[in-house]
């Protein structure tokens, strides 16, 4: 079992960034598939950036490619998000996710561990 803890959310303008990061206690941090998903007020959660253990950072939603960033740290147990040129439609409670599968689903279903989520708002 995993304990995940994000922190670096906020309030910031259109076009501005934000970097987010999730802790990560517990065993077998690298066998681990990493994401991050976002959820907006009366919309699905949904998938925002993942990491399989098996083949690195490179699964993104079409709605951010190209202004975030994923990335893992396996000596520190750590995955960040970084996100630039942010729009107001970003604006959701963004929640790390830990899987034990060796690649990147964009499930939500499929990870069965999760923080407590943080809070990103962007104003116009």
């Amino acid at each position: 079992q995993v304990q995940l803890v994000e922190s670096g959310g906020g309030l910031v303008q259109a076009g501005g960034s934000l970097r987010l990061s999730c802790a990560v206690s517990g065993r077998l941090f690298r066998s681990k598939t990493m994401a991050w998903f976002r959820q907006a007020p009366g919309k699905e959660r949904e998938f925002v950036a993942g990491c399989s253990w098996s083949a690195g950072c490179t699964d993104y939603a079409d709605s951010v490619k190209g202004r975030f960033t994923i990335a893992r740290d396996n000596a520190k147990n750590t995955v960040a998000l970084q996100m630039n040129k942010l729009k107001p439609e970003d604006t959701a409670v963004y929640y790390c996710a830990a899987s034990p599968l060796s690649i990147v689903t964009m499930t939500a279903n499929d990870f069965g561990s999760w923080g407590q989520g943080t809070q990103v708002t962007v104003s116009s």
